[in-house]
């Protein structure tokens, strides 16, 4: 059996790759798995890292701007697109593949095109409740399209059956129990807050965080874990450098037990994005979350009022977002057991905890058809 994944540039294209992948070869220790990614991009570092075999293209995405520099990127995209596409023929020919998977971003756009064209069977997934560029070129002709919330298929105007099978998540997530995750963090019974703003960090998410841990501070009403990112841990040391910071708040850069402390958490603050939102899911955790207004075609907006919609998560915007905004709705839900309790559970009744199982069992009848 030879699988070749295609996507890359954000965590949220590869890690569902690689989730998947990692799923196939347990199940299938002769799989022959590969990837087709770029070289200057997440995916050229965490494949390789699960030793899988890594092949790169050159390619890059399209502006929307009409202006001089918009113009001269797109020449440049185009003309990367069409040595790209013998590119991908060379490689798809060299590793011949029974099956072609395409998780999103747009390298893997010219990939599973081309295998398309080649007459190989080809599957794409979606993550997000709003379909991205890539998906919407390519779902018209995939064999199967798998979508993570059903919000996505009328935005995609299929003309095809489609099958919502969620994301796939890691399973360490789904090991530990609240009460064990507790004892390892050295938590009494007060409640959590965990927040972060991804792994590169967010300033807006840091500064609000940084007014709310002020206002909590030294009260005993609730411990704290908040991860900076690489990007905002000294601006957030700064900010509270003339505070005597108590001992429930734990200041992290990043968060490396994050199925730990997800378990322990009785409120998440964070951004929106397709992946950490299903884990929140499989968790059964309610939270805040402050969509990322810099993502493409705003989806991570969509993807927040997926779960508020359910009634398993609070929004606030980035404009709106201040230290008084998150104070005001972390003080209006932690003060209200029962409110967080019904967040618990409908996060729960959300999740699709078997999106690993159906994204293999889908892609094991498309392979008896290849």
């Amino acid at each position: 059996m030879r699988i070749l994944f295609a996507g890359g540039g954000t965590a949220g294209h590869i890690n569902p790759a690689l989730a998947i992948a990692d799923y196939i070869k347990e199940r299938h220790p002769d799989a022959e798995i590969s990837y087709i990614g770029t070289a200057n991009k997440l995916e050229a570092r965490l494949v390789p890292q699960k030793g899988y075999d890594f092949y790169t293209i050159d390619v890059a995405g399209f502006s929307r701007s009409l202006s001089p520099s918009g113009i001269i990127k797109n020449i440049s995209a185009v003309k990367k697109a069409a040595v790209a596409t013998n590119k991908c023929k060379a490689l798809i020919n060299k590793i011949k593949p029974d099956i072609v998977i395409g998780t999103g971003g747009y390298v893997s756009g010219p990939v599973v095109k081309q295998a398309q064209k080649m007459g190989i069977k080809t599957a794409i997934h979606e993550q997000n409740a709003y379909p991205g560029v890539t998906t919407k070129m390519l779902a018209k002709n995939a064999d199967v399209v798998m979508l993570a919330m059903p919000e996505a298929a009328p935005l995609l105007k299929l003309n095809k059956p489609h099958e919502v099978t969620g994301n796939p998540i890691r399973s360490e997530l789904l090991r530990i129990t609240r009460e064990e995750a507790r004892q390892k963090l050295g938590l009494d019974d007060k409640p959590l807050i965990l927040s972060f703003g991804g792994s590169l960090g967010a300033m807006r998410v840091n500064e609000a965080v940084t007014e709310l841990i002020k206002w909590h501070n030294g009260s005993d009403k609730f411990n704290h874990i908040h991860a900076t990112g690489k990007s905002g841990n000294e601006d957030m040391m700064n900010a509270l450098k003339d505070i005597k910071l108590s001992e429930r708040i734990d200041i992290r850069e990043y968060i490396n037990d994050m199925d730990v402390c997800m378990a322990a958490a009785d409120l998440v603050i964070c951004r929106a994005g397709a992946i950490t939102l299903s884990e929140l899911s499989a968790c059964g955790k309610a939270a805040i979350l402050i969509p990322s207004p810099y993502v493409a075609e705003n989806h991570q907006f969509h993807n927040a009022m997926s779960l508020k919609k359910k009634g398993a998560a609070e929004i606030i915007e980035e404009a709106d977002l201040s230290g008084e905004s998150l104070i005001k709705t972390v003080e209006s839900l932690m003060k209200d057991k029962e409110t967080l309790k019904k967040m618990s559970d409908a996060a729960n009744e959300a999740s699709i905890s078997d999106a690993n199982e159906r994204i293999y069992k889908i892609l094991m009848k498309l392979y008896k058809k290849a």
